[in-house]
């Protein structure tokens, strides 16, 4: 499988809802900012560390400027409607570090209502494997290092992962498996998601509002 411009699938969950993935374009503006409006305050203070009432042009524009190497977004949508009109699902994304060309910033986004159904697992394990692709081995999370217990949490999910810390930020670097889904769904990765459904803030920084954004 090649993610690249024709990259398109269609998978069931197990609860037999089809959802359709394919990569973020620039033209998806409007279906991004209908996917924003969906989510409720707690998920997009768990994105962007602030419950933004709408999401300001200048992160949007941040968030479509994909190039499909260094910026890559897997969006998934609702598959037994039409593309054009289908509702968006959610949205995993990756942006390479200049610092570090074989990691990157990663971070998965679902709607609330598809929470907890497998959408984000198969997400993750998409994302992983096209940055696989591209020469991404690690994958970085930051979290606020504030929340002690899910800090613990995440010790328990990878022992070895030894954080950085950048003012109240924990900063962690993941292997990306090489090889095998059943890495992706049962190792460190799937655990730093399935710690995000229970409250664990994971933020691209790179996408974070700024100042002067209006």
């Amino acid at each position: 499988m090649r993610f690249d411009a024709d990259y398109e699938e269609t998978r069931r969950l197990a609860d037999g809802t089809a959802v359709r993935l394919r990569l973020l374009r620039p033209d998806d503006r409007v279906k991004l900012l209908a996917g924003f409006a969906r989510l409720s305050d707690e998920s997009r203070y768990s994105r962007f560390f602030t419950a933004m009432p709408r999401l300001p042009d200048a992160t949007l524009d941040r968030l479509l400027a994909i190039d499909g190497v260094n910026h890559l977004a897997i969006a998934a949508e609702a598959g037994d409607e039409p593309p054009e009109s289908a509702e968006g699902l959610g949205i995993a994304r990756f942006i390479r570090l200049e610092e570090a060309p074989d990691a990157a910033e990663a971070a998965v986004v679902v709607v609330d209502h598809m929470q907890r159904r497998g959408l984000g697992k198969l997400l993750l394990a998409r994302l992983a494997a096209a940055a696989r692709e591209r020469g991404i081995t690690r994958f970085r999370a930051e979290i606020m290092r504030t929340n002690q217990p899910m800090i613990a949490l995440l010790h328990d999910v990878d022992a070895a992962a030894h954080p950085a810390f950048e003012g109240p930020v924990a900063i962690y670097d993941l292997a990306i498996p090489e090889h095998g889904q059943e890495e992706i769904h049962h190792g460190p990765l799937f655990g730093v998601l399935r710690l995000a459904a229970a409250g664990l803030q994971v933020v691209l920084r790179r996408l974070l509002p700024h100042p002067a954004d209006d």
